[in-house]
């Protein structure tokens, strides 16, 4: 998309740009949309669920016929699925901790609490594992700042395929950005279908509707920021979401599981060999009713034609299958039974090392797309309060992930840390504390407490 950038640079946008801008961006909203769907288990995402019976032609004669294409299991195995959640769940189950420097005695700065309301008004912990999670799927999120009607300002999730961002560098500060999407109206009791674009600059907001197949300018305002307000959150430098690596192997391991079932419930329709007996149909239909046999030669014989499945053979596929996506998606499986509980800390991190080398380079991805969001933030909020537009520079993320916790272990380790390193750190490193300023806060409160009814004892004796 950087082959626009100079262009909308020197040039308003119009209708032309829109078309190519959109069509440029076609193969990567399909891929975007097919791995969502995927996601959620649709028929059209999943290639297993779609897969026909196969057909076998009659054998000559016509008298006998094949059964054995009537058993078409379609067993979807959600390894793509699982390894989005456990890279979320992991990531963001402890919520993202803003944090912000003091003013004198310890009081929050006018950026401390405006961040406070921004975050309880647009319950930023549920829309960062979403935002998260989108990226995780697709290979990138989109997430647009606006002002809403009662002057505040709000961010909303944007669904990726719908976003093109047009940057020089990094889609998580871009110079241009651009929606486009669908909305129904009705009209004399029938659904009308409307595309519509809404471009974004680092002034404006630009509002095009498509009309006999040309995009229209509609109108145009300011959005109220300094800065492009519609950016994105990477995945990674490729933008490839986490399963997008291993979709092959989840495939070859649907296919082969609904196989292997087939033929187990295929024993059901197998063949009844009558060895030295014949049977007419009211023989069969009797048989039904009753399900006895009566064989009067010594070398008569009734039993199925079945056939032989190697079960060890199957079961060691799967098994080299699930470790090959789980290796190279980077995920773990947490209901293994080596994560137990006699599981010391050092040997859990060295079976989480790939997943958190993962997490890693998606949490500087996303501290570089809050960066800019709080960018975009502190020049409105600079606007009408003691905010500065740099005070954006004054903010810091805190990720913490979301592992079963030894507190007695954690108890001793901190309780040996103190004194060697500042409080803010060693409280840091207890996973029961979620907000460290906070803590340190109250512990203050109820130490000046404790003072005041030390000195209030004191004055009675």
């Amino acid at each position: 998309m950087n082959k626009f950038l100079n262009y909308l640079r020197n040039n308003e946008i119009d209708g032309t740009i829109i078309d190519q801008i959109i069509t440029e961006h076609k193969p990567i909203k399909e891929k975007a949309i097919a791995q969502y769907e995927r996601y959620k288990t649709s028929v059209a995402g999943v290639p297993i669920l779609q897969r026909e019976a196969a057909q076998f032609e009659d054998f000559e004669t016509g008298a006998v016929r094949r059964i054995d294409h009537l058993v078409n299991n379609r067993l979807n195995n959600a390894f793509d699925a699982e390894i989005v959640d456990t890279k979320v769940g992991y990531m963001f189950g402890h919520p993202i901790s803003y944090e912000t420097e003091k003013d004198g005695e310890n009081k929050n700065t006018a950026l401390a609490e405006q961040i406070n309301r921004f975050n309880t008004v647009n319950n930023i912990a549920d829309a960062d594992s979403e935002w998260g999670k989108k990226a995780a799927i697709s290979g990138y999120g989109a997430r647009l700042a606006y002002i809403a009607p009662d002057g505040s300002e709000r961010v909303a999730n944007v669904n990726p395929w719908e976003a093109v961002f047009i940057a020089e560098n990094d889609i998580t500060e871009p110079s241009f950005a651009l929606r486009y999407y669908t909305v129904f109206d009705w009209v004399n009791n029938e659904s009308i279908q409307r595309e519509k674009v809404t471009f974004y600059d680092d002034k404006k907001a630009y509002f095009f509707e498509k009309s006999e197949g040309n995009w229209k300018l509609i109108d145009k305002k300011p959005h109220m920021f300094d800065y492009c307000p519609l950016f994105g959150l990477p995945n990674n430098d490729e933008q490839m979401g986490d399963a997008e690596k291993v979709i092959q192997l989840i495939d070859a391991y649907d296919r082969t599981l609904s196989d292997a079932s087939n033929e187990i419930e295929q024993l059901r329709l197998a063949y009844l060999i009558l060895k030295g007996a014949g049977m007419d149909d009211e023989e069969i239909q009797q048989l039904k009713k009753n399900g006895v046999f009566e064989l009067f030669g010594k070398d008569d014989d009734v039993k199925f034609l079945t056939k032989d499945i190697n079960d060890t053979m199957i079961e060691n596929h799967l098994n080299r299958l699930e470790e090959n996506i789980l290796r190279f998606a980077k995920s773990v499986n947490f209901s293994d039974e080596s994560f137990g509980g006699n599981v010391t800390g050092v040997a859990m991190k060295y079976k989480l090392m790939a997943l958190e080398n993962k997490c890693i380079t998606m949490e500087r991805k996303m501290t570089a797309a809050l960066r800019y969001q709080y960018k975009l933030l502190c020049s409105a909020w600079a606007k009408k309060s003691n905010v500065k537009p740099d005070d954006y520079l004054k903010v810091w993320f805190s990720f913490k992930r979301n592992l079963p916790s030894n507190i007695l272990e954690e108890a001793e380790i901190a309780a040996e840390l103190k004194g060697q390193v500042s409080e803010e750190t060693r409280l840091s490193m207890l996973s029961f504390v979620d907000d460290v300023q906070y803590e340190i806060e109250r512990m203050k409160a109820e130490q000046d407490a404790y003072d005041l009814d030390d000195e209030k004892d004191n004055d009675d004796s």
